[in-house]
C-alpha cells in the first residue's frame, strides 16, 4: 500500500517565510454570518480570502522568477513536476552542499526530483531560519545539477543560494537550464533514499513566475 508523505509547511496568518517579506493575510470574504441572510434557513457557506506574496510557504520557481519573458506557472508542464522519481541527498550538517557530496549521494539524477535534506526545517517560522550560515548548493554543485538534467531540485533551507552572493548561482544556473526549484520543503529525513515519486504542482497563474506548492512524496 502506498504512504504519502507531506513535505509542505501549512500556511497560516502572518507566516514569514523569507525573513523581510510580508506574511499572508487571511480573511472571510463571505462569513457563515453573512450568508444566513443570503440563503435558506439552515444553508450557510464561508468563502475565504488571502492576501499573499508568491514566495510563501513552500513554493515552486519558474524560469520567468529569475528571467524576463521565460517561461511562468501557466508554462509548467505537469510531468516536469509531478510523480517524478525522487532521489534524496542527505547534506545534514554541511553549509557548502557541493558537486562531490551530490555525487556521493546520486549517480542517476536525470529526469528526476533530486531533494537536498539539510536539516535546516526545523529552524522554519523562527529568526534562526534566516541566518546566513543556512545551507545552500555551490556553483559546481550547480553545473553538476545542470550537465546531468534532473527535472527539478528542491531544498529545506531558506534558500538554494548563499544569500551573501547576490549572483544567485543556483536559482540562475538551474532555471536557465529550465530545471525547476523548490524551496521552503520540510521532513525531507522522513524519505527514504529512493523508492518514492514527488509531486509540487502550482496553479497556473499567467506572468507569475512562482507560487506556493503542496509537495509531497508517495512511498510504495
Amino acid at each position: 500500500m502506498s504512504r504519502f508523505i507531506e513535505l509542505s509547511h501549512p500556511i497560516h496568518a502572518g507566516l514569514v517565510t523569507y525573513p523581510g517579506m510580508p506574511g499572508p493575510v487571511i480573511s472571510d470574504y463571505l462569513s457563515r454570518e453573512d450568508a444566513r441572510g443570503r440563503y435558506a434557513p439552515g444553508t450557510d457557506f464561508q468563502i475565504g480570502r488571502i492576501d499573499l506574496i508568491a514566495n510563501t510557504g513552500t513554493y515552486l520557481d519558474t524560469p520567468a522568477h529569475r528571467f524576463e519573458g521565460r517561461g511562468d506557472l501557466t508554462d509548467v508542464p505537469l510531468e516536469r513536476v509531478a510523480d517524478l522519481p525522487g532521489v534524496l541527498v542527505d547534506a545534514t550538517g554541511e553549509r557548502a552542499i557541493d558537486a562531490a557530496l551530490l555525487q556521493k549521494a546520486a549517480t542517476d539524477v536525470t529526469d528526476r526530483a533530486v531533494l537536498v535534506c539539510t536539516g535546516w526545517s526545523r529552524h522554519f517560522g523562527t529568526p534562526a531560519y534566516g541566518d546566513p550560515a543556512a545551507p545552500f548548493l555551490t556553483r559546481d554543485a550547480v553545473e553538476w545539477l545542470v550537465a546531468r538534467r534532473p527535472a527539478l531540485v528542491g531544498i529545506d533551507s531558506v534558500n538554494i543560494d548563499d544569500v551573501a552572493d547576490l549572483t544567485r548561482p543556483a536559482h540562475t544556473g538551474l532555471l536557465d537550464a529550465g530545471i525547476f526549484v523548490v524551496e521552503h520543503l520540510t521532513d525531507l529525513d522522513r524519505l527514504p533514499l529512493d523508492g518514492w515519486k514527488f509531486t509540487a504542482v502550482p496553479p497556473r497563474i499567467a506572468g507569475m513566475g512562482t507560487f506556493t506548492v503542496r509537495a509531497y512524496a508517495v512511498t510504495s
